[in-house]
């Protein structure tokens, strides 16, 4: 297959490029900087500067859209809610209108997305028939990108949407800010610990966007996450028993709320999520508890 990437330079970007390298697969990724494509997403992998370097005879067969700024980085300002807002709707709509002006249409788009669509779910259990519980700006972010992408339907392509949870990998990604500060024994619950964390192992988040290429039946939302969401706090407890390390310093909701403003939903809320969909499509999850796949990916 020829496959296009967006953001494949990011964490699940470059596994995936590795995956469907090694499945003699033709990957092509855009970027700001596409010279550094083949050194970050592996030797032969094409990097593109614009959509429209894409060659327009060569066959597309399916495209995965992961761009977007880290939502968590920096506080939710005017000016980085314009930046997070171009990064995922903006380009996704670029993406849509240039796939538009294609003749040969790719027959699958599966378009990124995030637990955050359902809000803050407190102990309710929701999965993708759920409704959303609250609104804020991620809710809103996800619904707007949900939208964009959406779209491709009128050019007759199938569209998965990829609400994706915490990513757990060896690199990168929620456990490489975790880490220091549990291996120096200040880690501990954010808040009341009480909010779930929607999680899921590199390995599958990975194959599970492979399942859902190759899977012609699968379409509309599909919640990446393992079977078993934790609480922030057995989350806290799992991660320091992993490191040998205690987890008592517990963070406090106010200050959270006073030195990160509205951005501080995301570590204060959390979404009780299951992944019903692909387990209805037969995908297995390959870990399923968060413990052990901590260990797995930490010793």
């Amino acid at each position: 297959m020829h496959i296009l990437i967006t953001g494949g330079t990011g964490l699940i970007g470059r596994a995936l490029c590795q995956h469907w390298l090694d499945a003699g697969h033709e990957v092509y990724v855009l970027s700001r900087r596409p010279h550094d494509v083949p050194e970050l997403c592996g030797e032969s992998v094409h990097g593109l500067s614009r959509l429209s370097d894409y060659p327009a005879e060569l066959a597309l067969d399916a495209v995965v859209n992961l761009a977007g700024e880290p939502i968590a980085d920096k506080p939710w300002t005017a000016a980085r809610r314009k930046v997070l807002w171009d990064s995922r709707v903006s380009l996704t709509e670029q993406l849509i209108d240039w796939l538009a002006t294609r003749e040969q249409k790719p027959e699958v788009l599966i378009s990124g997305s995030a637990v955050g669509w359902y809000g803050d779910t407190g102990d309710a259990q929701v999965d993708e028939k759920s409704a959303p519980h609250s609104e804020d700006f991620a809710q809103q972010l996800c619904t707007a990108w949900e939208l964009a992408a959406s779209r491709a339907q009128t050019l007759g392509m199938r569209v998965v949407l990829l609400r994706t949870g915490l990513v757990l990998a060896p690199h990168g990604g929620v456990l490489a800010r975790l880490l220091l500060p549990f291996k120096l024994g200040l880690g501990g619950p954010i808040g009341s610990g009480q909010q779930y964390m929607p999680w899921i192992h590199l390995d599958d988040e990975v194959a599970l966007i492979d399942t859902l290429i190759n899977k012609t039946d699968a379409h509309g939302p599909y919640n990446a996450c393992a079977p078993n969401p934790v609480t922030n706090q057995v989350f806290s407890r799992s991660l320091a028993r992993v490191l040998g390390r205690p987890a008592f310093l517990r963070v406090p909701a106010f200050a959270l709320r006073t030195l990160l403003g509205e951005l501080s939903v995301l570590m204060l809320g959390g979404q009780r999520v299951q992944p019903a969909k692909a387990q209805a499509l037969g995908y297995t999850f390959k870990h399923t508890d968060c413990e052990q796949a901590l260990k797995q990916l930490l010793t």
